[in-house]
């Protein structure tokens, strides 16, 4: 990859290296079967959504600065962006296809498992796939005459075959047809002879679907899918009820803007040109592909042998002590819990007993991305109807999450929770939530912050930290928060909102970890210890990756640790230097957001919600928050330090942001499973002090 600015590197290209490097892990031999296959969909499932995402963006500025309706530095770049997008995208197509081909398929064979791939079904089992298709599959199948006065539209990302056929009189008839994956498994398995055969649903239509054409010949199927923009069109300022608008624009969206066109790539051009002229998808990007499209579908693959996957990594225990209340516990001391490595329990634990207990008073929490049968939701709920205020900001422009949080919005209204919602303009990110109890004529606070949603479906494998806190200047100044969001407008004069412990994106956030890179600087350029770690999902806003710039110059080592997207070039003589950038992926999805600032020998350590980027610092609600426990503080800079020595599953990104693999060293660190080792020896001592 070819950087194209000397200061940022292109987000969307960095994303692109990101997805390459998901990619790589399917192509190890180290990894289990299943699990390179479950990476394969991975890959896949982050293409689709690039290209519903993006794609839209890039070409959308690509026409605006062809026209040059905007000024925008180093623009001659921006019109070459959507080739190279898709350059890239073609290649790592080629090495999708080259890992499933040449590697993923012997080794499934010699499990006893063959996936027919591209080739006639064998006739042991076509008996059997005849009758499925007749009994199962026919139910589902619609045709269409395909013509520009057709009214057939492509829903999003849904599989169609194109049907070329040939009357008796010699005429060609195009047709489409649905693959009807939606209704029935993508997969289908017969076993004969000691083999297991695995199908895919595509081919038993194909290999059948002469038997139900009588009177005509088919000359070809091929098999094609549109990919549409996945942007909700919500203005700034509105008026009535924000779910219903968000539910009318949920029902659009499948109907978007065609972004891409995915065809396979045997279609002759003159059938393409009708495909694409019938479906009016001039404007889309058209894009060869294989035989079979939403290989997303692998998650699915039937396969369940579990010498074939991960091993069982049991989440450990967590530092609660006897069997008293949780709330109790918490109100004397800090506690925190790591996912997946410990279990979410103790988040289940604090919500059961804050409805159940009859000294709560008030439940306050944000909620982003709830699970789809969430226990929390229903704990909330129970919370009310057991008498307590209830109130949940629920943030109704979570990314395909949408349906699902109005879905629970509304069960959690009917119960009696005040639901709050968010203006269009702003999304809350932050994940916070505080409780209010009265002891006698007191009154305590104990509350919540994490790096992850109250979510216990995406906890078995996102890692996340979960702070449990009683810390009276945190807790003063969410309530702060909180009513805030209520109002959803600042406050003025004497009723401004000052927050000296969170940092709080639209507020200090920006401000404060601009300080911080500032003591750094001064520290180093006083001969004193100085450094910083940073672990995010994203990287991309200018102003903090320049002031990263500038500490580097000055002489402060920074150790990046990133997942996806990066903007910032690292090892630029006179530019950065002194920063190195790694990327993890593993068994779970690194989600946790970490910021540690050597501060001379007393680092200071923050967690947070708020990856650097423009959305989230510009034009959200995020929450970072630091840890004061001392213990809690070593414990974090522990599973830091094992990532940062991490030379099996981590790479290096070069300045093109290339992923380079680090030279194996006579002791191989692979920080998951070493993060999954310190803190289930931390459980097992714990125990044996009880």
């Amino acid at each position: 990859m070819e950087k194209i600015s000397p200061t940022f590197y292109n987000r969307d290209l960095s994303w692109l290296s990101f997805n390459e490097r998901v990619l790589l892990e399917a192509s190890k031999e180290s990894v289990p079967l299943l699990e390179r296959i479950r990476f394969l969909s991975i890959y896949s499932s982050n293409l689709d959504e690039f290209y519903r995402v993006r794609i839209p963006a890039l070409l959308a500025l690509n026409k605006l600065v062809r026209k040059k309706r905007v000024q925008i530095p180093g623009a001659e770049v921006y019109t070459d962006l959507a080739a190279q997008v898709k350059t890239i995208i073609k290649k790592q197509q080629e090495l999708f296809g080259s890992i499933l081909r040449e590697s993923i398929l012997p080794a499934l064979d010699l499990k006893g498992r063959r996936l027919v791939y591209d080739e006639p079904i064998p006739g042991i089992i076509g008996a059997d796939a005849a009758d499925y298709f007749f009994t199962h599959i026919l139910a589902f199948l619609q045709v269409q005459k395909l013509s520009p006065d057709s009214d057939f539209f492509p829903e999003n990302n849904k599989l169609y075959f194109m049907v070329v056929s040939q009357g008796t009189d010699g005429k060609e008839s195009n047709l489409v047809m649905n693959i009807p994956s939606d209704n029935l498994p993508r997969f289908y398995t017969r076993q004969a002879e000691e083999i297991e055969y695995i199908l895919f649903l595509d081919d038993i239509i194909k290999n059948n679907l002469q038997k139900v054409f009588s009177g005509v010949s088919l000359k070809a199927v091929f098999s094609f899918k549109v990919t549409r923009d996945a942007e909700l069109g919500l203005d700034d300022e509105y008026e009535g009820d924000l779910a219903e608008k968000i539910e009318k624009q949920i029902e659009k969206r499948d109907r978007g803007l065609a972004t891409r066109l995915l065809y396979d790539g045997r279609m002759p051009r003159e059938y393409l040109d009708k495909l694409t002229a019938a479906l009016h998808l001039e404007q889309a990007s058209i894009i060869e592909g294989g035989t079979y499209h939403n290989l997303k579908d692998l998650s699915s693959f039937p396969l369940r042998d579990k010498v074939l996957s991960y091993p069982e990594w049991p989440a450990a225990g967590n530092s609660l002590t006897g069997s008293g209340l949780l709330l109790d516990q918490i109100a004397e001391r800090d506690l925190i819990v790591h996912t997946p490595y410990q279990s979410y329990d103790t988040v289940l634990r604090f919500f059961n007993e804050a409805s159940f207990d009859p000294g709560v008073e008030q439940i306050d929490v944000t909620v982003y991305r709830l699970a789809s049968d969430s226990r929390i939701a229903n704990a909330l709920i129970s919370a009310a109807r057991n008498g307590k205020k209830v109130t949940v900001f629920v943030e109704l422009k979570a990314r395909f999450d949408e349906a699902n949080n109005i879905r629970w919005s509304k069960k959690m209204k009917a119960a009696g929770i005040r639901i709050i919602y968010s203006v269009p303009s702003l999304k809350v990110h932050a994940k916070i939530a505080l409780v209010r109890k009265r002891s006698g004529d007191e009154i305590c606070h104990t509350g919540i912050l994490a790096t992850g949603n109250f979510n216990e479906s995406t906890a078995a494998f996102y890692t996340d930290h979960i702070l449990f806190t009683a810390h009276a200047g945190m807790l003063s100044e969410m309530k702060q928060l909180f009513q805030f969001l209520e109002q959803r407008k600042k406050p003025s004069g004497e009723d401004q909102l000052v927050f000296s412990n969170l940092l709080v994106a639209r507020f200090n956030l920006t401000q404060e970890f601009l300080a911080l890179i500032d003591n750094e600087i001064s520290y180093c350029r006083s001969g004193l210890s100085a450094g910083i770690t940073i672990k995010l999902n994203n990287l991309e806003e200018q102003v903090l990756i320049t002031k990263l710039y500038e500490a580097s110059s000055a002489g402060v080592k920074i150790s990046i640790i990133v997942r996806g997207i990066c903007c910032l070039i690292p090892g630029v003589p006179g530019m950065s230097a002194n920063i190195t950038v790694t990327r993890i992926i593993d068994r779970y999805l690194e989600h946790g957001r970490v910021f540690v600032f050597a501060n001379n020998g007393d680092p200071k350590v923050y967690l947070g919600s708020a990856d650097w980027m423009n959305r989230n610092i510009y034009r959200r609600i995020e929450v970072c928050f630091p840890i004061y426990d001392a213990k809690i503080r070593e414990e974090i800079l522990a599973i830091i330090e094992l990532q940062l020595h991490d030379n099996v599953q981590a790479v290096k990104l070069d300045q093109q942001l290339a992923n380079i693999t680090i030279p194996q060293s006579d002791l191989p660190i692979r920080s998951q499973y070493a993060i999954w080792q310190l803190l289930r020896s931390k459980s097992v001592k714990a125990e044996q002090l009880l």
